[in-house]
């Protein structure tokens, strides 16, 4: 074998292994976050376009019209309390009802794309959910006041966040859930796995 012949097949060999040794590039959220695109949220609004979100809501938007700041806020403290506790009646009436059982099947179906989802009425109080919320009341966030305030159209994505125990990236959708007639009714957060999302891209 000549000098030359032997110099490149050394060469390739070395180029092959630095290839095989290098590390795949760094998640990054934020590209991830980019990643929540037009079809996502199309998909979203898809799952709110039904009778059990809509009768959902505008029944609690009714029996929550008087509902005074000072209610509001004995209803998000019980919520908490009874996180803690053995009785939970608030809870689990949430829980138990047709929209949380709605959203937790299309949870459920996602197969870890979307790890967290609930919808809130006029007031930022939650209607339905697909687990227990660390809240009740989410009108002093940003999910509820950049989205039902702004109006029919309105969607604002947080930002990235780092879930400790599954060790995934996570980031919250939220959009505007409207009437048939295209009004503001309430509020729908999506929290959604980047890591997942990121995997299904790019994988």
């Amino acid at each position: 074998m000549s000098l030359s012949k032997a110099c490149m097949m050394a060469m390739a060999g070395l180029l092959a292994l630095t290839s095989a040794s290098a590390p795949a590039a760094a998640f990054d959220p934020n590209a991830a976050v980019a990643l929540i695109d037009d079809a996502m949220v199309k998909e979203i609004r898809g799952w709110l376009d039904t009778p059990v979100v809509r009768i959902s809501v505008e029944a609690q938007n009714k029996r929550h019209a008087s509902l005074t700041q000072a209610r509001i806020d004995e209803l998000d403290k019980q919520w908490v309390a009874e996180r803690k506790s053995v009785e939970q009646p608030l809870i689990a009436a949430t829980l138990s009802n047709p929209l949380s059982n709605y959203l937790t099947q299309i949870q459920a179906g996602s197969d870890g794309l979307y790890t967290e989802m609930f919808v809130m009425d006029s007031k930022g109080l939650n209607v339905g959910q697909s687990s227990i919320t660390s809240d009740y009341w989410q009108g002093d966030e940003a999910k509820f006041q950049k989205t039902f305030p702004v109006g029919p159209g309105a969607i604002f994505v947080d930002k990235a966040g780092l879930d400790e125990d599954t060790k995934t990236w996570r980031a919250q959708v939220n959009l505007t859930v409207i009437d048939a007639a295209g009004k503001a009714i309430g509020a729908i957060t999506v929290e959604v796995n980047l890591t997942e999302l990121d995997r299904r891209h790019n994988g």
